[in-house]
């Protein structure tokens, strides 16, 4: 039970903040920069910010039962197909609400102002309309955007259809690929949106008013090229490791393995 809920409630959290980010979180600055948060943790938990959790939930149960029906043999396997299965249509399913939900009773967020992409990041400088079907507009200015969530339709079908096909590989493979397109749909829908607010749109941060100075984009680039060798190495040991198969003869075998 430690183990379901350590992965149900954070993939619950990360699909419920993404629902609050579309809808717009309310918080304000004032004339000196000062934040302000004016809303209650209850109101985080509303009906489309609960659909966006359950999306959120059912995606990774599919790609987490990918990966186990790939790793695992017999029952074990069979049970993960199973119930991968049933997650990739309800993941396309409400992929799909989540979808006409954000068309017909979420308001977007568009920029009316002048954008400056080399101005001071002072996001209080713009002019921010919230508009029913905003956020769909960058579909209409850039149709190869409509790519996004093409993919993440196009994989959790394709997860689901090598699942009942009894594939091995391939479930992984296109629930990483409807993972990319569903996230990346809620980036090029929101684009240039970081974090909206509900309560002062001007106050919303994009990618140009969010945006770290040259100094600590130097750091992280110098702390990045030190610790994602790193990072590289020991998740390839972890994975030439783990590689394989895991049943009852890897599990017994203490002969190097990590089990």
């Amino acid at each position: 039970w430690a183990l379901f809920i350590g992965g149900f409630v954070p993939s619950l959290i990360f699909g419920v903040a993404v629902g609050n980010v579309l809808q717009g979180v309310p918080f304000r600055f004032d004339d000196n920069m000062r934040i302000y948060y004016e809303g209650s943790f209850f109101a985080l938990l509303n009906p489309y910010a609960l659909l966006c959790g359950l999306l959120s939930v059912a995606m990774l149960t599919m790609h987490g039962a990918a990966w186990l029906q790939l790793k695992t043999s017999g029952d074990v396997a069979e049970r993960a197909r199973r119930y991968g299965s049933l997650a990739a249509l309800v993941t396309i399913v409400l992929f799909a609400l989540g979808g006409l939900a954000l068309w017909y009773g979420v308001d977007g967020y568009s920029i009316t102002s002048q954008i400056n992409p080399i101005g001071p990041s002072n996001p209080l400088l713009k002019t921010v309309d919230h508009s029913a079907g905003a956020w769909f507009a960058n579909y209409g200015s850039h149709p190869w955007m409509m790519a996004s969530p093409i993919i993440g339709f196009i994989g959790a079908v394709a997860a689901l259809l090598a699942m009942l096909a009894r594939r091995e590989l391939a479930p992984l493979l296109f629930s990483k690929l409807a993972i990319f397109g569903i996230i990346s749909t809620v980036g090029v829908s929101m684009f240039p949106f970081l974090l909206p607010s509900s309560l002062d749109p001007r106050s919303s941060l994009t990618v140009w008013d969010a945006s770290s100075s040259h100094m600590t984009l130097f750091v992280m680039l110098a702390a990045t090229l030190i610790f994602l060798p790193i990072i590289l190495f020991y998740t390839t040991w972890v994975y030439r490791v783990l590689w394989g198969k895991v049943n009852e003869k890897t599990v017994n075998d203490k002969g190097g393995h990590a089990y």
